[in-house]
Parts: C-alpha cells; sequence; structure tokens
C-alpha cells in the first residue's frame, strides 16, 4: 500500500483528504490512500514518519509550512527562495521539500488579472503568504505585505485608508480569517472604498465566499477563492510524488 498523507493543525478544514481519496477511485489507481496526521507539534512529523514506514508524501498545512523546513533533508530552489514548503517526497528515509502552492496560487491567480491590477495588498506574513509573494515578485507585481504585527516594510491595518486601497486595486487574503468555522471574521479593510475594478482573493476555499469576498462583491469587486489553488496544487503533488 502506498501511503500519502496531511500534516497540519488543526485538520478539520482540509480539502486533501477528500481529494485524494475521490481521485484515486475515479481514476482506478490503486493501492494508494491519502491519511490526515493532525499533529499539535511539528516535533511530532518523526513519530508520523516512524510509525507510517510506508510515507512516500506528505502535504504541510498551517502551522507546519515554515517550520518543517529543518526537517528536511533537501529542498527545492523554490522553497529555499520563500523558506516555506507545502509538499514533501520521501524516498529512503530521505525528505525532499517542495512548494506546490506556489504555481498553484500561480495559475489560479492570473486568470482575472486585468491591465489595472498593477500592484497588490498581501494580508498575512504565514507560510502561505510567502508563496504569493514569490509568485508576485515572479510576475513582476509589486505589493505590500500587511500585518497585525508589522515588521520593516510591513504595514499595519490600520494604515490602510480610502487613498491606499485606491492605489492597489488587488488584495489577496493569506490568513486564516473567515475559514469554517469562524465564517463571520474577515480582515480589517475599508471595504466601502472598493470598486469594481478591485480585484479580491482569498486562499480560503471553505466556505466558498468569505465575508472579506462577500463585502468585495457587494462593492462590484472581482472575487476569487482559493478552490482552484488547491486542485493545482494538489495535482502538482501527485505528479511530484510519482517523479
Amino acid at each position: 500500500m502506498r501511503l500519502f498523507g496531511l500534516i497540519g493543525y488543526p485538520l478539520s478544514h482540509s480539502f486533501s483528504q477528500k481529494y485524494f481519496t475521490e481521485k484515486f477511485e475515479r481514476e482506478n489507481i490503486d493501492g494508494c490512500k491519502y491519511s490526515n496526521f493532525p499533529i499539535t507539534s511539528i516535533d511530532q512529523l518523526r513519530s508520523v514518519l516512524s510509525e507510517n514506514t510506508g510515507l512516500e508524501g506528505l502535504n504541510v498545512t498551517i502551522p507546519y509550512k515554515e517550520k518543517v523546513i529543518s526537517y528536511l533533508d533537501e529542498m527545492s530552489d523554490v522553497v529555499k527562495a520563500i523558506g516555506a514548503c507545502n509538499c514533501i517526497k520521501i524516498k529512503n528515509g530521505n525528505l525532499t521539500g517542495y512548494s506546490t502552492d506556489a504555481p498553484g496560487f500561480e495559475r489560479s491567480f492570473i486568470q482575472n488579472i486585468k491591465p489595472w491590477h498593477t500592484q497588490a495588498l498581501v494580508l498575512g506574513t504565514g507560510g502561505a503568504s510567502k508563496a504569493v509573494q514569490y509568485v508576485l515578485s515572479k510576475i513582476k507585481m509589486p505589493f505590500l505585505v500587511v500585518s497585525r504585527t508589522p515588521a520593516e516594510k510591513e504595514i499595519s491595518y490600520d494604515k490602510i485608508n480610502e487613498t491606499l486601497i485606491g492605489h492597489y486595486k488587488v488584495i489577496i487574503n493569506t490568513t486564516p480569517l473567515g475559514m469554517q468555522p469562524h465564517t463571520e471574521s474577515y480582515p480589517s479593510l475599508p471595504y466601502a472604498s472598493l470598486t469594481k475594478e478591485h480585484y479580491l482573493y482569498d486562499l480560503i476555499y471553505n466556505p466558498s465566499k468569505t465575508a472579506f469576498l462577500e463585502l468585495g462583491e457587494q462593492r462590484g469587486a472581482t472575487i476569487q477563492n482559493g478552490y482552484d489553488m488547491l486542485i493545482y496544487q494538489a495535482e502538482e503533488s501527485w505528479q511530484i510524488w510519482n517523479s
């Protein structure tokens, strides 16, 4: 039995197990299983590996995309560049880290870009945010990172006013705000200043329309959730594990 899985905590929001289980059935892929491994500390990764010797691949979700780096034996150039990993290939006990978030986000995100979408606000600073920042740099779209505790070259939410939001027509939410079960929460922004020229992208897919996207849609903005991104990154993971 070929075994694959997901580490993170909590995993109640997980897309991957259902997706891969259905993929194996739909595509008649025999002898494969995908399991969730909810771990409360990244140190428990060693136990997951020792107790599941048939593991060939892992996906990594919050809050371990950055913390898992120190457990890798090798990593792709993209992981080195962004400092976050969400896919691990396991071969002969060696762990090689990849980012499927980056290509998954890029394929999903660029579908709705218009000529006036020239710069972006990136909400959040975690592992997913780093993948988003990598892609924006790659496609040469200037961006500003927004954080509750801003570091150098970042800004706090209270600095986002009508003028700033007028200049940044793309807003990307990489935070868990609005994710099930806390669907009433959303990033603190001057939503009344949004226009039909704005493009709001939320990495969350459950619910399919977060409060963040709902508030943008009410102002006529283009909205996109993270569902396509998850499918693209899942398929990218499968290619990596089978290459």
